[in-house]
């Protein structure tokens, strides 16, 4: 597979390779993919958790986190 990237993330490219890190320039963009995929496959997961947590029962009312919020960072309520 062949992919062209845009011009402007070539100096970034460079640069992760220049560390010595990546053996080649596609190590680069590999690596970079894997990482993307990592953190859709969390995201996904989190979401999940959220919606099995919200149907055992275990979600809190938005207006009362916010007051938990407001109340750990001392933010006075508003009206």
């Amino acid at each position: 597979m062949q992919i062209e990237l845009p011009h402007e993330l070539e100096p970034f490219i460079e640069q992760e390779f220049a560390t010595g890190r990546y053996a080649t320039r596609d190590e680069v963009v590999v690596q970079a993919l894997r990482w993307l995929q990592e953190e859709r496959q969390q995201a996904v997961s989190s979401i999940k958790q959220g919606l099995d947590d919200a149907a055992a029962g275990r979600a809190q009312p938005i207006g009362e986190a916010f007051s938990d919020i407001r109340k750990e960072f001392g933010v006075p309520e508003t009206e």
